[in-house]
Order: C-alpha cells, then sequence, then structure tokens
C-alpha cells in the first residue's frame, strides 16, 4: 500500500519541485538585469558590484582593499534576493554573448576565474528518445547497414534548414584555392550557428552517426572540417588552451556545460551523474566552434579531445592529464555517442551490470548491447527493500529542497544495482520514480 501511494504522489512531486527548481518564474540574464535597472536599490548595488569585476585587477592599498571587499559582499548580498542572481542562459539566444557577460559579473566577483560547478545555461532536460520520437529513422530499427553518416547527410540537404547551414560552415571552413589558411574565426561562427540552430536529428545524425566500417568514421570525423576548425600545426598545451577559453564569455561557459552534464559517475546505469545522455551530448556539441572544439582524433575508435596536448606541463602535468582524460577517457559521453548512434536511451534505473564483460561488445565500439543480464539477488528481504527505498525517496525529496547536490545521485546509484532487481521483478514501482531529481 506503501509503495502503491509513492507510485501516485512521486510522478506529482517531481512536476511541483521540477517548477521550482527549473524557475517558472526564472529570467534570462539580460531581462533580468534590465528589470534591476529599473529599480534603484537594485541599480545601485548591481553596479557597485560590477565596479567590483572590473576593479579586480586594480592594486589597492590593505586599508581600502579591504573596505572595497566588505562594499563587494555587501552588494553580492543583496542582490542574492533579486532575480538578477537566479537569471540564466539559453544556448544559441540572440544576445548570447550579453546574457553571459552579465551573470559571470554576478558569478565571478568574489571567486576569481575559475569555472564554477553549475552550468550558467538553463537546463534543458531532453532525451534522447525525443529526438527520436521526432525522426523515427534514427531509431533502433531504422538504423540501415550501410553509411549511416552519408545517410545522416543526404537527410540534412532535404531538409532546408540543415542544408542551409551546412553549407554556410562548410562554405567558411574549407580553404579556397587562393588562400591557404582559412578563417578560423568565421568557421568557428558558422559552426556554432549549426548546432544551435539545426535540430538535433540531423545535426547530431552528422556528429554521432553509427559506423561499421572505416569510410564512415572518417566522414564523420570530417563532420566539422577540422582542417580549418580543429587542426593546428602545433599542439598548445592544454592548461594554456583552457586558460584562453576562460577569457570568452561563451568558450567559458560551454566548458563549463560540458563539465556539468558529461560528468561520469561508474556506479549510475548510464556511467553519466545526471542519468541523461542527451544533456550531454547538447553540451559537447556546444564546444565546436570554440576554441576548446573537440573531434574525433582517428577513424578507429569514438576517443575525443580537443587540439592539445600536456608537454611543457612542469608541475601541473597531473592536472592537464586530467583535463585531457575528461575528453579521452569520458564513458559518460563514449556511452551517449553510442547510444544515440544505435537509436536506444538510458532506462535511467533498470539494472545493467554484466559480469567479467566489456560494455562494449568486441570490433565495434559503436554499438551499444541492447540487453544485459540484471546482477544477482543481493539477497535483500522485503523488509529491508521498503526501509532502503523509503529512506533513499526521502534523501532525495530532502537533498532537491536543499540544492541539486550529487551525493543523494551516488548513493541511490550504488542502491539501485542491488534493489532495482527486487521491485521491477514484484512490479512494485520503477526506481525512476523513486528519485524524482532526476
Amino acid at each position: 500500500m506503501f509503495l502503491a501511494t509513492l507510485y501516485f504522489a512521486l510522478p506529482l512531486l517531481d512536476l511541483l519541485l521540477s517548477a521550482k527548481v527549473s524557475g517558472g518564474d526564472r529570467l534570462d540574464c539580460v531581462k533580468a538585469s534590465n528589470q534591476c535597472l529599473k529599480e534603484q536599490s537594485c541599480s545601485t548595488k548591481y553596479r557597485t558590484l560590477r565596479q567590483c569585476v572590473a576593479g579586480k585587477e586594480i592594486n589597492f592599498s590593505l586599508a581600502s582593499s579591504l573596505e572595497a571587499k566588505d562594499e563587494c559582499r555587501s552588494a553580492m548580498e543583496a542582490l542574492k534576493q533579486k532575480s538578477l542572481y537566479n537569471c540564466r542562459c539559453k544556448r544559441g539566444m540572440k544576445k548570447e554573448k550579453n546574457c553571459l557577460r552579465i551573470y559571470w559579473s554576478m558569478y565571478q566577483s568574489l571567486q576569481g576565474n575559475d569555472l564554477l560547478e553549475d552550468s550558467p545555461y538553463e537546463p534543458v532536460n531532453s532525451r534522447l528518445s525525443d529526438i527520436f520520437r521526432a525522426a523515427p529513422f534514427l531509431s533502433v530499427e531504422h538504423i540501415s547497414k550501410g553509411n549511416n553518416c552519408l545517410d545522416a547527410a543526404s537527410a540534412c540537404n532535404l531538409d532546408d534548414t540543415c542544408k542551409k547551414y551546412r553549407s554556410a560552415y562548410i562554405t567558411r571552413c574549407t580553404t579556397s584555392m587562393s588562400n591557404e589558411v582559412c578563417n578560423r574565426r568565421k568557421c568557428h561562427k558558422a559552426l556554432r550557428q549549426f548546432f544551435d540552430k539545426v535540430p538535433a536529428k540531423h545535426s547530431y545524425g552528422m556528429l554521432f552517426c553509427s559506423c561499421r566500417d572505416i569510410a564512415c568514421t572518417e566522414r564523420r570525423r570530417l563532420t566539422i572540417v577540422p582542417v580549418c576548425s580543429y587542426e593546428e600545426r602545433e599542439k598548445p598545451n592544454c592548461l594554456n588552451l583552457q586558460d584562453s577559453c576562460k577569457t570568452n564569455y561563451i568558450c567559458r561557459s560551454r566548458l563549463i556545460d560540458f563539465f556539468t552534464n558529461c560528468q561520469p559517475e561508474s556506479r549510475c546505469v548510464s556511467s553519466c551523474l545526471k542519468e541523461n545522455y542527451a544533456d550531454c551530448l547538447l553540451a559537447y556539441s556546444g564546444l565546436i566552434g570554440t576554441v576548446m572544439t573537440p573531434n574525433y582524433i582517428d577513424s578507429s575508435s569514438l576517443t575525443v579531445a580537443p587540439w592539445c596536448d600536456c608537454s611543457n606541463s612542469g608541475n601541473d602535468l597531473e592536472e592537464c592529464l586530467k583535463f585531457l582524460s575528461f575528453f579521452k577517457d569520458n564513458t559518460c559521453l563514449k556511452n551517449a555517442i553510442q547510444a544515440f548512434g544505435n537509436g536506444s536511451d538510458v532506462t535511467v534505473w533498470q539494472p545493467v551490470r554484466v559480469k567479467n564483460k566489456s560494455l562494449r561488445p568486441s570490433g565495434s565500439e559503436n554499438e551499444i548491447p541492447k540487453s544485459m543480464a540484471a546482477p544477482p539477488s543481493c539477497g535483500l528481504s522485503p523488509l529491508l527493500v521498503l526501509v532502503v527505498t523509503t529512506l533513499s525517496t526521502l534523501l532525495c525529496v530532502y537533498q532537491w529542497r536543499k540544492h541539486r547536490s550529487c551525493i543523494h545521485k551516488r548513493l541511490i546509484c550504488f542502491l539501485s544495482s542491488c534493489i532495482s532487481e527486487n521491485l521491477l521483478k514484484n512490479g512494485f514501482i520503477q526506481l525512476e520514480l523513486l528519485c524524482c531529481c532526476f
């Protein structure tokens, strides 16, 4: 009876809490800034905060510096009660750069230039299955046995929007006969427009297509015209490239969006902390067209990386390797690419563990097993299952109300492997409903 009540109550709770957290009244930062400037008290504090950001590099005397820091801190505390403090931006919006400038003026004033945990972009919370419903030809039943990347390019040419923006970036990224060096800035801008404005069913179809031969994988690698948008004569140090990225509002924002939405977690079913493949692919594609543009490093795997290495890292070698590994060894991103290519999606709480077997079938990294055996029973009694389920639910609701912490996510991922089989087998409740925060 208790579980039956939870089955109907949690979806409603999910709707109410998600509406609260996503912020139905949350404004984009441009509108929030304009609104703030119309209020005298807010306008005064906001201008003070902007002066704090602009004056960070000025050398104050000790006394004036402490006084200035207190004033900056006071302004920030006052603005926390305003919509400006909770504003976000949308990728590809008309005034995206201005919106992000306002966002970072709020969040970097007292925190230096380090990347933050939260993305400056409004959460999308989409699913790959939503894309497949919009484009049935991408689903697993319709995947061809030929060159899927070629098929995706052909489908793009049949769509006016896709054809328009694809032609634009190919033109700008292709080296002309009279000029050996392409205009990378224009090439990057055209690529950003393509991935921002073209529906995912077409742009993802070209970038994440499933392949069975080298001809297909090479076409996939060449999708972004890497000779102009990606490759250079020499590879810069990855940390230097990151520093360069952080000086640009769009690049900095999209990099932290990638860190947020493609965070790996081995104890989660999908290997993604957020259990959402679509958000990870959106964040990855958002990096294309910035100085941090990633691409497939060869035609034999799904390994991706920005054009950089860790030579000349000195004492920062470990930090550099960790940064590069987030791209090259990211199981969340690889699984997301595989899932899209196979026309499948993550089933959030389905137990998927294969003992003594790799997730990747031999011979192809581009396909994900469609069915995996459930783990052996953990031997939990029905009473213990009920107790663990109840505690995990209460923990989820508490953490949701407090903040979107990863603590409950890691705990629930760990518990799911033991209790999901018991619950699903008896038809009580799907574990996806237990943790409304996903």
